[in-house]
């Protein structure tokens, strides 16, 4: 994002930054050692932006133990309406086509919101490691 902050307004730079994210999900996209390939959705309304979540394809190391499958985050004006349980509920089917059967979710353990988010989406809590609630949510029947 710090590439292309500072000239967002200008329709071929928002369609490269369009681009980058588009092929992060490909396979053999190079990418920073130790990242794997993920799908970026947008969550909109009309024109309005309202959030963003990444599905991870895999996990590595880093993200079976802290990160996981999906992040997720609602800009602060759309917060506390439902936005994040919408979202996170619309990413499992997408999650299962890219062939994940169940999706690690993680939260900070004092995130409360998150949490809820997490439970109310069917996420059953594995364990807590390294400050973080770690979920496991199925993404199909």
């Amino acid at each position: 994002m710090e590439r292309y902050a500072g000239s967002w307004h200008r329709p071929e730079v928002f369609a490269g930054y369009v681009e980058a994210l588009n092929a992060e999900a490909l396979e053999e996209t190079p990418r920073v050692e130790g990242w794997v390939p993920n799908t970026t959705l947008w969550y909109v309304e009309g024109d309005t932006f309202l959030g963003r979540l990444a599905i991870r394809h895999r996990l590595n190391p880093f993200l079976r133990e802290l990160g996981g499958h999906i992040g997720y985050a609602v800009r602060p004006t759309a917060r506390r309406r439902g936005y994040a349980t919408a979202m996170l509920t619309e990413a499992l089917p997408v999650a299962r086509r890219i062939g994940i059967g169940s999706v690690l979710v993680t939260c900070d353990t004092t995130n409360t919101a998150s949490r809820k988010v997490i439970e109310a989406v069917g996420g059953v809590l594995e364990d807590q490691r390294g400050g973080k609630l770690r979920f496991w949510i199925r993404t199909g029947p």
